[in-house]
């Protein structure tokens, strides 16, 4: 089931705060990608980052009472623990302010201004800090606010280097109409187009005014601007990441839906002038919400991720963020779902399965996995049916419709073990065969969820596989099946997967 190799991006998270969830909730659904990839045989790159210049990362190391070095070193090191706490498996974590970044950035700003497409000008607008972003008057609320975070925005003129985004909009529609699968999912492609049939304006890709940035190589005296500077981190990184270079295109882009502007539009133009071959997908989630409000640092509207770690673990955070928020929709993260999924799907229909399972095959079978008698052709085939609907869901990078197809399978198992009541066949001595047929059904039904849902629950799954007497290692897709060969292997009890939280 291999396809080849795979390269996702993270985008690189802006280091003015410590992470929330909200950066969590992209990492995770990130490592959940590759992970499936990996399970494919897929030679897999996974690149996440932070972002470490602009007028925000100097204004917050000011307050803070640091240089802005000293507050990027250390803000990085927060999202790489968040990177650790969550387990995500990056290939290369990249820091805009590493010397070679700055470097090819400034190479590749080079072409392009000898090609043509850069120029100076002189610019007015309304600036958001929080965001690094100039916007128009009428896209402000309250007459002088930030449409995303709410804060004052502030005028500001500059003489500045500009670069010819107007120029791009027919190629840029061109792989749009060439391309109807550019932009995941749809609501996101169609909002993206129709910012570039509606007109470009050039865009300012330099400050005058802003010292803490990547100095425009032509220009000393002004740094470029800290998107531009970033979204090129995508490609720099492959330029000196050890072996990585092979992977360039991205095969895809994850992000918010507030940076689709800048890596649906700006970021395929820069890399048209640039002469570099554009990713082959993005995909576009929605937002974490709290209260139904977006969460973010510069409103302090928060969900501080580890608390539920601690409390929960791990992977019950990573399946929850899959499943009740819907990949590609705004979703709202609260205490009281957390702790329903975490009960009613995790440790009464995913864990009791388990641990029913494995005593009845140790109380009845001596611990040993019976023979498959071949009576449950029908279960091998939705084992089956699971396993391409799995596989179909992630390639439409839709991680909850994966979860979901998981999730079908998980009660199918559960209606199975109530219909053939296994402890009443263990009464019956002429029914010995029945017996084998459902333990065995059960068993191979587990591991086959076990090895699905594996991305998404890494840990809880490898215990569970244990448990059914899997072999040691990451399980491959080829082992989410009905295999007769499996009957003879030794299972072990374990403690509950999912311990109920009051007895903790």
């Amino acid at each position: 089931m291999s396809h080849g190799q795979f390269f996702l991006t993270t985008p690189i998270y802006y280091v003015n705060a410590a992470p929330h969830v909200g950066h969590a909730y992209t990492t995770i659904m990130s490592d959940i990608l590759v992970r499936h990839h990996r399970q494919r045989g897929d030679d897999v790159f996974f690149l996440t980052g932070t972002d470490e210049h602009g007028a925000k990362i100097a204004r917050s190391a000011e307050a803070a009472g640091r240089t802005p070095r000293e507050h990027a070193d250390a803000l990085s090191a927060r999202f790489r623990e968040m990177d650790e706490v969550v387990g995500a498996t990056y290939d290369f974590f990249i820091r805009t302010t590493d010397e070679r970044h700055v470097a090819e950035v400034q190479n590749v700003l080079s072409v392009i201004h000898d090609r043509g497409d850069i120029y100076k000008g002189s610019y007015g607008g309304w600036y958001c800090t929080a965001c690094e972003t100039f916007y128009a008057e009428g896209d402000l609320v309250d007459e002088n606010r930030c449409p995303i975070h709410g804060t004052a925005v502030e005028w500001v003129e500059e003489e500045n280097w500009f670069f010819r985004l107007s120029a791009f909009r027919d190629r840029l529609l061109a792989l749009y109409d060439e391309n109807l699968a550019f932009v995941l999912p749809s609501s996101r492609y169609n909002e993206a187009r129709r910012m570039i049939e509606l007109g470009l304006d050039d865009l300012s890709i330099s400050r005058s005014q802003i010292s803490w940035g990547v100095p425009v190589p032509w220009d000393p005296e002004q740094v470029v601007y800290v998107w531009v500077d970033a979204l090129f981190n995508y490609w720099t990184a492959t330029r000196f990441a050890e072996g990585a270079e092979h992977y360039w295109p991205a095969d895809l882009h994850v992000m918010g839906k507030d940076i689709l502007k800048f890596h649906a539009v700006i970021w395929p133009a820069l890399l048209m002038s640039a002469g570099i071959e554009l990713p082959k997908q993005l995909t576009i989630h929605g937002y974490v919400l709290k209260g139904g409000e977006k969460m973010s640092k510069t409103t302090g509207n928060i969900v501080d991720p580890f608390p539920f770690i601690d409390q929960y673990g791990l992977d019950p955070l990573r399946y929850y963020l899959t499943r009740e928020i819907r990949f590609g929709e705004d979703g709202t993260f609260s205490a009281e779902s957390f702790d329903a999924r975490y009960h009613s799907e995790l440790a009464n229909e995913f864990g009791n399965l388990l641990n029913r399972t494995v005593n009845m095959i140790g109380r009845y079978r001596d611990g040993v996995v019976p023979p498959d008698h071949g009576r449950d052709a029908e279960l091998v085939a939705e084992v089956d049916a699971a396993r391409d609907n799995v596989v179909a869901a992630f390639d439409a990078v839709d991680p909850t419709r994966a979860v979901d197809e998981i999730w079908v399978l998980v009660r199918r198992l559960n209606r199975l073990v109530e219909e053939r009541a296994p402890w009443k066949l263990a009464k019956d001595e002429a029914a010995g065969d029945d017996l084998d047929q459902v333990l065995f059904s059960l068993a191979a039904g587990l591991r086959a969820v076990a090895v699905l849902l594996w991305p998404v629950m890494p840990g809880k799954c490898s215990d569970a596989l244990a448990a059914l007497g899997h072999p040691a290692g990451d399980p491959t897709l080829a082992q989410a099946t009905m295999d007769p060969g499996y009957a003879g292997a030794t299972v072990a009890p374990c403690p509950p997967l999912f311990p109920r939280i009051e007895e903790q």
